[in-house]
């Protein structure tokens, strides 16, 4: 051993004899021989001494001498708070507050960061916490005013937790200027409040809390309190995001990527994204998938859409779990599966997401969705409620459910209401309720209403309203018989692909209406509505084409429509097809006695109906 041993052994054996003494020997050796420190803390604390029962607590939280042990911290914190102690009181209500298991990193992290537990005792963190605050102490009424506001619903205050987070604010706290801030902004958010509250908020960032760089940088981003600045948004979202805080990685990374605030990152810009979101932040994760679903300073990629929309969705992302199960349904990035598809819209259905009840529904409807058939959901009780709230989309669905008697029993004199209070601000909706007026389903039957209903519907760019109105527009039902007016609403309806304003349009021109003829004209719009899928205009093409009606005779081509218009659904055309081949026959014979050529006479008038 050497002297200078010999000496340090000898001193220390001294201060053994003294709470006192044995406290401030360890103090000094906390640094140089953090194992001695420690054993000298722990003589004093058990002799009574309440600071060196702190000084325990603080060694087994940092592991300093001995191991991390936050439960046995906790024990020697207790025993120093129950005289008074009050940075015992303190340390306890954030054992209390963060979790036991996660106190050496929770302990420095502060209020309003990214970490909380799920073990959190608030109750607990709140005697404590309290008996500090009474004392002065300014960290624990920061963090008083905290459980105050988050805490469980019945020991939550919101006023006293504006008054806790003043006087902590007052004593110069960061924890406390920041929730100053956050509650003078959440109140009465006048000029002269914003301009405090944003005082407060810079002295929090400037001691280095990264909530407080990110809410000053959603202030710039948003010019809340201050002008509209994006290149300041980005150097307070930089700070807090380089310190770990999801929510700054997530807002930097979408201004690099749409070049906000400076010029256009994508590479940094996704790497903040992607840090978000690996992270733990849903909503990052939602934001990639759909920059990769879309587009735009990435290029498309679905199956990395796919991915972010996956974890955001198994984070409880409403919205990405519905995006998920689109990908499924259209097989974009992933194996199309709508039983999949189904899952997804489900979940999100379930979390209130109107487009996905109403996606789910479509489905369950058609069929689709095998794995939900035998236990579906009550879409049409999410429909009925959202009705019931005001919401018009949910209003319109739940007609559906209705008239379809989908989940309950068919009521289409309740899907007349619910359609017509839908009508007030959703197409689709104004488009049906004039459809049941047409036909007087539900509802006394009342052609002019309708009209009005579909004149609305059409105006708004609805492709069936279009139709619908030109076709009443022919027949003069609602409205004056017009077939010039009916022609230019089957034309916006057609410049859409409609297949039934286009076969009507062949109609309108072959003749018989108030519109010149024009067989030409006609054959055109027979083309591209049998290309379409129209079962009556591939009869009425394989009779233009056979008979040379509006162009050259198309013998072969006449004979495919004709196949086609009998696949599609008109047995008919069977039988007007072996009549054409026989009069061909015929044809050959009177033209072998020198009669006349082949059969041109037009074929059958058609009405211009675009169903």
């Amino acid at each position: 051993m050497t002297l200078s041993h010999f000496f340090a052994e000898r001193l220390d054996r001294f201060a053994f004899g003294s709470p006192e003494r044995a406290r401030q020997r360890a103090e000094r050796l906390c640094d140089a021989a953090p194992g001695r420190s420690f054993a000298l803390f722990v003589a004093a604390a058990e002799a009574g001494d309440p600071e060196a029962s702190f000084r325990v607590g603080e060694c087994l939280v940092d592991g300093k001498g001995t191991p991390a042990d936050p439960v046995e911290a906790a024990r020697w914190y207790h025993r120093a708070a129950m005289v008074g102690h009050v940075r015992a009181q303190c340390r306890l209500a954030q054992l209390h507050l963060f979790g036991l298991t996660r106190a050496a990193a929770e302990r420095d992290a502060g209020l309003f960061e990214p970490a909380g537990s799920d073990h959190a005792d608030f109750r607990a963190a709140e005697i404590w916490a309290r008996r500090a605050a009474e004392a002065g102490a300014a960290d624990a009424q920061a963090m008083l005013a905290y459980i105050f506001c988050a805490g469980p619903q019945d020991l939550r205050h919101p006023e006293a937790a504006f008054d806790w987070y003043r006087r902590s604010a007052e004593q110069d706290c960061p924890q406390g200027r920041l929730g100053y801030a956050i509650a003078l902004m959440l109140g009465d958010a006048t000029a002269e409040n914003l301009a405090v509250a944003r005082r407060h908020m810079v002295r929090a960032a400037e001691a280095g809390l990264p909530t407080a760089h990110f809410l000053l940088g959603v202030s710039a981003e948003r010019a809340v309190g201050t002008p509209l600045d994006e290149a300041a948004a980005r150097h307070h979202y930089m700070i807090a995001a380089k310190a770990g805080l999801g929510k700054a990685q997530a807002r930097l990374g979408l201004l690099l990527l749409e070049g906000r605030g400076g010029a256009v990152d994508a590479l940094n810009g996704e790497t903040w994204l992607r840090r978000a979101g690996l992270g733990g932040d849903a909503e990052a994760a939602a934001m990639l998938g759909g920059i990769y679903a879309q587009g735009g300073p990435l290029p498309p990629n679905y199956a990395e859409a796919a991915y972010w929309f996956r974890t955001a969705a198994d984070r409880g992302h409403s919205a990405a779990a519905r995006a998920l199960g689109m990908l499924y349904l259209t097989g974009a990035g992933v194996v199309r599966d709508p039983d999949e598809a189904a899952i997804w819209f489900k979940q999100a259905a379930e979390a209130g997401d109107p487009p996905a009840q109403a996606s789910l529904a479509a489905l369950l409807q058609t069929g689709t969705a095998l794995n939900l058939a035998d236990d579906p959901p009550p879409v049409h009780e999410w429909f009925e409620r959202a009705a019931e709230q005001g919401d018009l989309l949910g209003a319109f669905n739940y007609a559906v459910c209705l008239a379809e008697g989908f989940g309950l029993p068919r009521n289409e004199e309740r899907a007349a209401f619910w359609l017509k209070r839908a009508a007030e601000g959703v197409v689709e909706a104004q488009y049906w309720y004039g459809r049941i007026l047409a036909d007087g389903r539900g509802v006394a039957q009342d052609e002019v209403q309708a009209a009005i209903w579909f004149a609305r519907a059409a105006d708004a760019g609805m492709v069936e309203a279009q139709a619908a109105l030109a076709e009443i527009h022919v027949d003069g039902r609602g409205v004056p018989r017009d077939h010039e007016r009916a022609k230019s609403w089957f034309l916006r309806a057609a410049s859409a692909r409609h297949p039934g304003a286009m076969f009507a349009l062949g109609a309108l021109h072959a003749g018989g209406h108030d519109i010149e003829p024009d067989l030409t004209l006609a054959r055109h719009w027979f083309t591209q509505a049998a290309e379409s899928g129209h079962e009556r205009a591939a009869l009425m093409l394989a009779r233009y084409a056979s008979r040379g009606l509006g162009g050259p005779q198309d013998i072969e081509g006449g004979r495919r429509w004709y196949v086609t218009a009998q696949t599609l659904g008109l047995p008919e055309a069977a039988d007007e097809c072996a009549a054409f081949e026989r009069s061909l026959v015929a044809d050959k014979e009177m033209a072998g006695e020198g009669g006349r050529g082949p059969n041109r006479e037009p074929g059958v008038a058609e009405a211009p109906e675009a169903a």
